[in-house]
Formats: structure tokens, sequence, C-alpha cells
């Protein structure tokens, strides 16, 4: 297996796939890697790798911006991504340069014809794959240690409704025709991601309150990339799980359009999933070497389920709770009993509540297309459409970037 540059420049060798004894292991990965890698040596010793490992082009290019007065740097993000012609750039740090050259370089494997299944597949059934998100793919991301940074910073904390719907607009914006072409809004989203990580990263880096030998590198290519095996092949199955069809040119489909958003988002080819055998299998051994959920994970998780009523525009205490307890149940059925107890799930049965929800997803539809007078709103139809009622709330995309590690002491940005 290749290793990039970054990897070789700290000493990793292809040896250390055969000896796990010679890789820089973060002391908080140690434990979880033994069981990894007794199941895929190769895979999790390739995934260990990774959480040693940023974004190095981005990651320079922030550290070179921070030497730039706050206001011409955001000038020169601007322009990177909207017109690398324009000849302010010609002030920009040399990193920039290398940035706007890997942006403009569309890798062999894009072929945008190939996305057309999966944005078929996401229109047909938008409010499945948001609900997904919400109840199964973001709940499980947090699991994870990135739920460390995100704990840290306090984004998800101060600004969780915002935080919601910008992941909300980023999937909606990549699955819409054209929106992964240059300059689209997907593609100027998946971009803006890059950079906030990164610059994440730098404020870590010049803060004491990230150990590097504990957790590796925050944001680490190794988080974002099983976060994107979990947007993209753990969304399908979730979805499947709701009621949602698709068929395997749409499953490929989906697969791609979140792949290129990946590549786009900074992962390294290293790490970045092939197919949807490949990501599900990422998926399974990336959780292997994941410690258990912490402290952090549990607080992200809960705020982010608490959030939901917020999201649908709920005002009222009572219908607030109720529906949170509904997202409670559903999120509980698609993430399973084991990880919803280690995220401190309110306990619940949830024998039969999937095959419940594809009833009443059924029966809403046929009401909707039938007899749309008795449509009336419930749990269930404040969950399903929440998500596409609060996405499209922000239209611009702003580049600025945060400026403190913690969320209430930064900019709004």
């Amino acid at each position: 297996m290749v290793l990039d540059d970054a990897a070789s420049e700290r000493g990793v060798t292809a040896a250390d796939h055969a000896n796990p004894s010679n890789l820089v292991i973060p002391s908080d990965y140690r434990e979880s890697f033994k069981r990894a890698h007794s199941v895929d040596p190769e895979r999790a010793t390739n995934y260990i790798v990774h959480t040693m490992i940023g974004d190095p082009v981005c990651d320079s290019m922030m550290a070179q911006l921070a030497e730039v007065p706050l206001r011409e740097a955001d000038r020169f993000i601007r322009a990177a991504i909207e017109d690398p012609d324009d000849a302010a750039l010609k002030d920009a740090p040399a990193a920039m340069h290398a940035f706007i050259e890997e942006l403009q370089t569309v890798p062999d494997w894009v072929d945008y014809n190939d996305f057309a299944g999966g944005i078929r597949a996401f229109h047909r059934d938008s409010s499945a794959c948001l609900a997904a998100m919400l109840g199964g793919v973001l709940v499980e991301g947090f699991s994870t240690t990135i739920a460390k940074s995100f704990f840290i910073t306090g984004r998800l904390r101060d600004q969780g409704v915002r935080r919601l719907r910008q992941n909300n607009r980023h999937m909606i914006e990549i699955l819409l025709p054209g929106g992964l072409e240059p300059r689209g809004d997907g593609w100027r989203l998946s971009v803006r991601i890059r950079l906030v990580h990164a610059k994440v990263r730098q404020l870590f880096n010049d803060s004491d309150e990230w150990d590097t030998d504990a957790g590796g590198v925050p944001l680490s290519a190794a988080q974002v990339g099983y976060a994107l095996t979990s947007f993209s092949a753990r969304m399908l199955q979730h979805m499947k799980s709701l009621g949602a069809k698709y068929d395997d040119t749409e499953r490929d489909g989906f697969m791609a359009v979140w792949r290129y958003s990946g590549h786009l988002m900074g992962i390294p080819e290293t790490i970045l999933y092939r197919d949807y055998a490949d990501a599900l299998e990422f998926f399974r051994l990336g959780g292997l070497c994941e410690p258990d959920p912490g402290m952090e994970s549990v607080v992200l998780a809960n705020s982010l389920v608490h959030s939901a009523p917020v999201v649908a525009g709920i005002t009222e205490p009572a219908a607030r709770r109720k529906l949170a307890k509904y997202v409670f149940l559903v999120s509980r059925a698609m993430i399973g009993n084991a990880m919803a107890d280690q995220l401190q799930y309110p306990p619940n049965h949830i024998f039969g509540v999937l095959p419940w929800f594809r009833m009443q997803r059924r029966y809403h539809q046929f009401l909707k297309e039938r007899l749309p007078k008795l449509t009336r709103e419930s749990n269930f139809t404040a969950f399903n459409t929440l998500l596409e009622v609060s996405a499209l709330q922000e239209l611009d995309i702003d580049y600025k970037l945060p400026d403190h590690i913690h969320s209430e002491e930064s900019r709004w940005w």
C-alpha cells in the first residue's frame, strides 16, 4: 500500500503495516487498534497511520495565512475559490497557489455522468436521506474521537442548530445536478469544509488544548475519511432501514458523489474509499480502530437529537420534548441498542420501530398523493420533513473562518 508524503516524512513506511510495533500509535487508540489489527492488519494499520496526518497542502496554507492580516486572508480565500485568476492572488502566500492548483485538478476517476443515479435516488426520497443523516449518520459520527475536537471548540453546543443546517445544506447541494462541477455550490461547500478543518487544526496547534500524543492530529485524515464512509455507504443502509429503495446504479452514483466531495474536502487517496463495498469495510474497521465513545460523544449526540425540534421550527416546550423523544426512539432503532446505550440514550424498546416507521411512510405518502386534506401533523411528519424545511435558509456561502479555538469567542463564521 502506498503512503502519502506526509507519512513518509514522519518515517512511516510500508514495513509498518507488517510490524505494528514500528507505528506511532496515539495512546487513545492503542487498545482499540489491537482489536482492529487482529481482524484486518492492513486496513487497521492504514487507519492508524492516518490518525497522524491532516491535510498537508491546506495546513501549510493556513500556517502562511496566519501571518497575513485577517481581512486580507479572507480576501485571498474567497478569490482562490471563486476566481483563481484574480490579480489580487499574486500577493498571496506560496502555499495558496499549491492549494489552487490542487483544486483545479480533477482526478481521472471522476466522471460527472456517474453522479446521475445517486442524484435521482436522493431527490426521489430526500426525506429518508435527511432523516437518516440526523438519526443515524451524524450520531454515529460523533461516537468517534472526532467528537473531542467539536466538544472543545463548542461549535455544536454554541451553534448546534446552525451546524445541523449547514450539514443539510451541504448534502443537498452536492446532490443537485451540476452541484459538484467547478464553482458549483456543492463544490464550494465541500472546499469550505476542508478550509474549516484546516483552520481548526491550526488553532489547536497554537493552543494547549489538544494532546496529539493521545488523540493524534485533530480532525485527522482517518477521522474525516471514516466520517465520509458514514455519510455515504452507512447512509444508504440507514435509508433502506427507513423504507427507501434504490438500485445498484443509484447506489453507485450516490457513492461517486460523496467520494468526489470527500476528495474536495482534502481526504487523501490513501484513505479515500473506492466503492460501496470498500466503504462498508472501511466503516467496519474504522469503527474497531476508534476507542469506545467518551463523554464528549455522549454530550454531542444528545445535543444533536435535542436540536431536531428547533430545526423543525417547533418552539412550544412540550412539543419539543415530544419530538425529541420520538427522534431518540427512531435513532436508537437505527444505530442499535449497544451504541445507543454507550451514548446514554433514554432507555427504550425498539422491537418493531423501523417496520412501524416504514408503514407510516407509506401511509403518509398515500395521503399526500391521494387525500392531502387528511394529512395531519404528527411526530412522524415533523421528523420526516424537519431537515427539508430548514436546509436552504442560509443561501449565501461565506468563507470566513474561525479565529479562536472556542466558538463563543470566535467571530461569526
